[in-house]
This record gives C-alpha cells, structure tokens and sequence, in this order.
C-alpha cells in the first residue's frame, strides 16, 4: 500500500540559454522580434484565410490551424524565456513547469498529427483530383482536427500525471492504491443490486447508442437539435462508463481496490464528462431558444459550423478544468486510512482522506467549480424567460403546447442533472460522505443517463419514426436472408 519517503520541491531553477552576459540584451532584442513575427506573421495568416472566401478550402483551413498551432506553440516558453533574460532568478512554480510540459507535448504532437493530415490532403488533391471534394468534405476535415487533438490531448496528459508523480513536495508516504467503501447495501442484497445495475448500465448503453444510430442513419433528424441529442447521448454512455463497470466488479469481489492512477484518472474523466454535459445542456438550451424566438434566421445562426464549433468549445474547457484538478489532486498526499467512503473516486471523499493542506482544492472547487456549474445554469435559465416570453407576446394554446413538446425532454433532463450535481456538491449537509450524497451520486451517474434516451425518445415523433424506419429495415433484411 505504502511507497518510500519522497521529496517535493515547490519551483524549478532553469539555467537559462547559454549567453555571456555582455550579450544577453542583444539576444534579448533578437529573440524578442523573433517571438513578435512569429506571433504575427500567423496571426495575419488565419486572418487572410478568414477574410477571402477563395481560400476556404481544405488546405488552408489546415494551414490556418497550423499557424494557430505554432503561435500556441512559441507562447508557451518563449514569453518565459524572454523575462527570464531581463531578471537574475530564473525560476518556475512546480504547476507551471508541470503545465508547460503538459502543453507543449500536447501542442508539439497535435503538429505532428497536424501535418499527417495535411500530408494525406495533397495526396488525396493530387492522386484523386475528381473525388477531392467528396473524400475532404468539412466533416471529415473537422473529424480529423478532432482525433489528432484528442490524442494529443490524452498523450500530453498521460506525460504530465507521470510527471506529477515523480516530483513531490514535502516528506510524505504515497500510497499505490486506495479501497473504495462501495455503496450502502447489506450483503444479503448484494446479488439483487448487482443485477439492477447491470441492468440499468446495459440499458443507459443500448438506450443511448440507438439514440445515436437513429440520428445517423434517418436524414430527417440531420439538425442541430438531434445532433447535439447524439452528442449527448455519447456523453451519458462514457459517464456511466467510467464508474459502472467498476462498481459492479466490486460488488462481486471481496478486495474493492483501485490503483492510485485509475483513482486519478477516474476523477479526471468524471470531472470531464460531467462538466462537458453541463456546457452541453446550456448550449442545447441555445438551439431552443435560436429556433423559437429567431425561426426565420435559425438556418443561418446554428449552421453546422456553428454547432461543432460550440461543441468543440464546451470540450476543451471541460477538458481544462478536469486537467487543473487533476494537477493539483496530483500533488496531494496521502497517509495511513485510504479508505474512500464511496463507490468510485469522487473528488471531495477523494481529498477527505488526504493528510495533506487540501485548502487550494476546495477553493478551486467552490470558485472556479461554481462558475462552470452557474453560468451554464444562468445560460439555460436565461435562455427559457426569453422562450416564453416569446410565447407571451401572442399566447395561444397551440403554441403553448409546440414549445412544451419543444423543450419538455430538455427542461426534465436538465432538473434532473442540476438537482442531484447541487445536492451532492453544494448542498451536503456535512464535510464527510453520507449515504444520501451516494444515492444522489448514482442518481446522476447511473439514472439520469439511462432515463436520457427514454425522455427523449417518448413523445418524440421524429425519433418513433426513425425507429420505425429502423425496424422496417432489419425486418427487410430478415426476409430476404
């Protein structure tokens, strides 16, 4: 359980580049006009792509982000680099060496996937000029962007918690694996709860993935609505995947364990998924309000740009939020009781068995965390005065009824995710982990995305249709075999 004593460090020294000191002004200057055409001269780049229609094309949209690449790429030590030249201490903070490692993996091998893609669009231009069109069409190109972003994102990442293991602060003993208490049930009942999850999981997965499937396959459900429905339901699948499978191995094994790296992790991808839901709710909540109150200009404001363009928003400030508690849970200790009152690693029960100062946590929590939690809710809530205020103008029955078919599903989804988030991160009666803070944790980790599917799909005709469509299909396919 225990691991040998460890020293941490609070800051690097970083020896600088090698420059007599006679010449570091000169370098200085000519580092400095380096970095400034750098940043400019990329700058000008993806501004004149933006401006002249001619040049969107799948060549220098890539190019465009590769100059953004490389501004991001430069920023993140040559401004460092340049102050350290002009101060006699040359030091850096233990999370900004940690973070400037972390970004410059990320940044330097999304490039290296960056130019692959661009490499496989001159082929694709050259090799197969009459189809280049069909095969490098927006959605490929932006799936592209996105894979080779989220693999650097979970390399860089990977690299940086390694890196957060290895330097340590003060004296401590670090611990290799924690126990996970799991839920509350006798263990005459164990068997009948294991069956009722797995039940329930099975369902969340199928639900959700023939969400999915039916979105992609009928051509009537290719709008924002149903693709930010899609985008959600993949959402609810990889939530309740990151603790499910878990908590029902425990139920059938007596040693409930989990590695010190799959606890960090765990908190990492819940803190992700779960944040990235709550920016999704809010720009959900957007489309209703774009399509009700601006029908006739709804086409042009939610184009599929748009769309990707604010789901791929809501990921990467999920992405960084989950990364900065995962930093800073990095560098807390542990001693002797690492017992964790929960089913899963849970941040709070996670930091209540530290031995440490976890006072930065919990202001990162309560502050940062409020404002991730409240201004999306402030988004939605803001949003739904303006539908019905809408509806007010010129009230009838009929409208009435559309905007409650409208937004019903998402108004239900939406109190059941903020009441269970508000009850068990806010609203706790005590510091400690009590059985009504885990039974609304399964609530929100394991009800809420199994209910999803069925809240949409219900009284929804354009998804009965498509699955109709669907079984049609597989009934077709039956009888032809």
């Amino acid at each position: 359980m225990m691991r040998k004593n460890e020293t941490r460090v609070s800051e690097f020294l970083l020896q600088g580049l090698p420059l007599p000191p006679e010449h570091q002004g000169l370098f200085f200057i000519l580092f400095l006009l380096m970095y400034l055409t750098t940043v400019l001269g990329n700058l000008l780049i993806i501004l004149l792509i933006r401006i002249d229609i001619r040049l969107h094309t799948p060549m220098y949209f890539f190019l465009s982000v590769l100059a953004f690449d490389d501004v991001i790429f430069s920023s993140v030590t040559a401004p460092k680099m340049l102050m350290d030249m002009k101060t006699s201490h040359k030091s850096i903070p233990y999370a900004g060496c940690i973070s400037q490692v972390f970004f410059l993996i990320l940044v330097g091998c999304f490039e290296n996937f960056l130019l692959t893609v661009m490499a496989y669009d001159r082929y694709v231009a050259i090799c197969q000029p009459l189809h280049y069109t069909t095969i490098m069409r927006q959605e490929r190109c932006i799936a592209l962007l996105a894979t080779s972003w989220i693999l650097s994102f979970f390399y860089s990442l990977l690299q940086a918690l390694l890196l957060a293991r290895l330097v340590s602060r003060e004296n401590e003993s670090r611990v290799s694996e924690f126990l996970l208490q799991g839920l509350p049930v006798p263990p005459e009942q164990q068997g009948y709860f294991f069956i009722l999850f797995l039940l329930m999981y099975l369902t969340t997965v199928l639900g959700n993935l023939l969400i999915i499937l039916l979105i992609r396959m009928d051509s009537r459900l290719h709008t924002p609505m149903y693709f930010f429905l899609s985008v959600l339901a993949f959402n609810d699948v990889s939530l309740s995947s990151v603790t499910v499978p878990k908590m029902l191995m425990d139920m059938k094994t007596n040693h409930k364990s989990i590695p010190y790296a799959g606890c960090i992790s765990q908190v990492f991808f819940l803190i992700l998924f779960g944040c990235f839901e709550n920016f999704l709710l809010s720009v959900m909540a957007y489309d209703r309000y774009v399509a009700i109150c601006q029908p006739l200009h709804y086409n042009t404001i939610m184009r599929q740009e748009r769309c990707v363009a604010l789901v791929s928003t809501s990921l990467i400030v999920s992405c960084f939020y989950s990364l900065l508690h995962t930093l800073l849970l990095a560098r807390v200790s542990f001693c002797a009781d690492v017992t964790i009152p929960h089913f899963f690693c849970e941040i709070i029960p996670v930091l209540e068995v530290s031995c440490s100062d976890v006072s930065l946590n919990h202001q990162v929590m309560y502050i940062v965390g409020g404002i991730y939690f409240y201004l999306p809710f402030i988004i939605i809530l803001g949003t739904y005065i303006c539908i019905w205020a809408t509806v007010l103008r010129n009230p009838s029955a009929k409208k009435f009824f559309k905007v409650l078919s409208t937004c019903g599903s998402h108004l239900l989804v939406v109190s059941l995710f903020y009441g269970t988030i508000l009850k068990v991160y806010f609203l706790s009666s005590s510091s400690a982990t009590n059985n009504k803070d885990i039974i609304a944790s399964v609530m929100y980790m394991i009800v809420t995305p199994m209910l999803n599917p069925f809240i949409y799909s219900l009284r929804n005709r354009d998804i009965k249709q498509a699955l109709n469509l669907l079984a049609n299909r597989v009934k077709f396919c039956s009888q032809k075999t």
